[in-house]
C-alpha cells in the first residue's frame, strides 16, 4: 500500500510578492474610481477660467467663490425636497417590504415564484415609456410640481429591488429560531420584532442606503413633473448648463454639496453596510 505524499508547498517568499500585488491592483483600481470624484472637489474650489483651461490646470489657488454663488441660488430648498422626497419613499419601502420579504422566504404563499417575476417585471418597463401616461395621471390628480407624487414614485420604483434583496437576507435566519420561539408562544408580531429583526437589521440597512442612492439620485421623474416647489438637487444641478454655457467649476461645488447627504448617510451606516452586503456570503 503506497503513502499518498501531499504536494509541496508554495515557497513562503511567492505567497506574500502575490498578495503585494493584488494590493496594489486593487489600490489602482481604487484610485481609478475615486479620481473623478476627486477631481469634481478639487475643481468647486477653482475659478471658472481656471475650470475651464485645456490642457486642464491642476494647481492654483482655491476659492470659495463658487459654494458663495451656489447658496445664493438658494440651494437649500432643493436639497430639502430632496431628502423629504428620499427619506418619506425609503420609510414606505421598509415597511412595505419587510412583510412581502417575510411572506416570500420564511413563510412562502402559494405561487411565491410567480410573486418574485411579478416584482422584478416592474422593472423591465423603461422609464420614459411610462412617463405620458403617468405625466397625464398626476396632471388629473392636481398632484403636479408635488413632493408627494415623488413619494409614491420612488417608493414603487425601489419596492420591487427591496423586495428582492430583503428576501435574500429573510433567507439566513434559520428556522429553528423560529421554531423555538413558537413553542414558547411567540406569536408573529414578537418574532418579528425580537427574533428576526435583530438578525436581518444590517441587511435592511444595506438595502434602505441602497433605495435611499437611488430615491436622491433620481432625475427623470423629478425634471418631468416637477416645476419650483417639489424640485430636487439633481434638477438644481441642471441650472447650471445653460445656453451662455457650461459652468463647470460650479457645476462641480453644487455637485459635491448634493453628494455629501449620500456620504454622510454611508458613513454613518458602513457597519451595517458591510455586514448585509456580506450576509450569505460565508455559509
Amino acid at each position: 500500500m503506497t503513502a499518498v505524499t501531499a504536494p509541496p508547498a508554495a515557497p513562503a517568499a511567492r505567497r506574500p510578492r502575490a498578495g503585494y500585488l493584488w494590493s496594489a491592483i486593487a489600490w489602482l483600481v481604487g484610485i481609478a474610481f475615486f479620481f473623478p470624484v476627486l477631481w469634481m472637489v478639487l475643481t468647486g474650489f477653482k475659478q471658472e477660467s481656471a475650470a475651464a483651461t485645456n490642457p486642464p490646470t491642476v494647481f492654483t489657488a482655491p476659492t470659495l467663490d463658487q459654494y458663495r454663488a451656489i447658496f445664493d441660488r438658494d440651494i437649500m430648498p432643493y436639497l430639502i425636497n430632496s431628502a423629504m422626497a428620499s427619506v418619506f419613499s425609503v420609510l414606505l419601502v421598509i415597511v412595505l417590504a419587510v412583510p412581502a420579504a417575510y411572506a416570500l422566504s420564511l413563510r412562502p404563499v402559494v405561487k411565491w415564484r410567480d410573486v418574485l417575476f411579478f416584482f422584478i417585471s416592474t422593472k423591465m418597463l423603461p422609464i420614459v415609456a411610462a412617463v405620458v401616461p403617468i405625466y397625464i395621471t398626476v396632471k388629473t390628480l392636481g398632484m403636479l410640481d408635488n413632493i408627494w407624487t415623488l413619494v409614491v414614485l420612488y417608493t414603487a420604483m425601489n419596492l420591487p429591488l427591496a423586495i428582492w434583496v430583503m428576501r435574500s437576507f429573510f433567507l439566513e435566519v434559520p428556522k429553528e429560531l423560529l421554531e423555538a420561539s413558537a413553542l414558547d408562544g411567540a406569536g408573529l408580531p414578537t418574532q418579528l420584532v425580537r427574533v428576526i429583526m435583530p438578525i436581518v437589521s444590517p441587511g435592511i440597512a444595506a438595502t434602505a442606503l441602497i433605495c435611499f442612492i437611488f430615491s436622491w439620485n433620481e432625475f427623470f421623474f423629478a425634471v418631468n413633473l416637477t416645476s419650483t416647489n417639489a424640485a430636487t438637487a439633481p434638477v438644481f444641478l441642471v441650472g447650471f448648463i445653460t445656453s451662455e454655457g457650461l459652468f463647470l467649476a460650479r457645476l462641480c461645488a453644487a455637485a459635491t454639496l448634493v453628494s455629501l447627504p449620500v456620504l454622510i448617510a454611508g458613513w454613518i451606516a458602513q457597519n451595517k453596510l458591510v455586514r448585509g452586503l456580506s450576509m450569505g456570503a460565508v455559509k
